[in-house]
């Protein structure tokens, strides 16, 4: 990748920066000069909240020149909760507890390695949202208290393996 072009995508790579059309209010990502709804010019930042769900997905097994240490991997088009889909790969979760309309939030982890000395590129990827404690920061010697979910919610509470993070 070339110099130039990295440092003028690092806001939608790390940040998910696109825009958001002032004429007809459509949010946009990656970043286009022009929107695609009403051709008018759109250059109104927009940081998206990293938040959305699995529209689709498909696992790669047999992965292109340069993504085999990362095989299997599974690829998504994900909904975010602005509207735009965007391509990104899961992490974080077993191919099996994957489903379409899973919550999931963005994270950031190595996409590959660029050139003969291996630079690391990072970039966002999405994994299982995770809902956050208020006494998540305890010590671990602490044991918390949670609450029994109420029974309305054990039908959206589903299992996710964690597998490990390649760094």
């Amino acid at each position: 990748m070339e110099v130039a072009r990295f440092w003028r995508t690092t806001g939608q790579r790390y940040r998910l920066t696109g825009e958001v059309c002032p004429n007809c209010g459509k949010r946009i990502f990656p970043p286009r000069d022009v929107c695609p709804v009403c051709a008018k010019e759109a250059r109104t930042p927009f940081t998206f909240s990293g938040k959305g769900e699995v529209y689709s997905y498909s696992t790669i097994h047999v992965p292109p020149e340069g993504f085999g240490k990362f095989a299997p991997y599974t690829v998504a088009l994900v909904r975010l909760a602005e509207g735009p889909l965007v391509t990104a790969q899961l992490t974080d979760v077993d191919e099996a507890e994957i489903y379409i309309g899973m919550p999931v939030e963005m994270v950031m982890r190595v996409l590959r390695e660029d050139g003969e000395r291996g630079m690391l590129v990072y970039g966002y990827k999405f994994r299982p949202a995770r809902p956050v404690r208020d006494d998540a920061l305890k010590s671990v010697a602490e044991p918390a208290h949670v609450p029994e979910p109420a029974v309305s919610t054990l039908a959206e509470v589903r299992p996710v393996a964690v597998q490990a993070v390649m760094a």
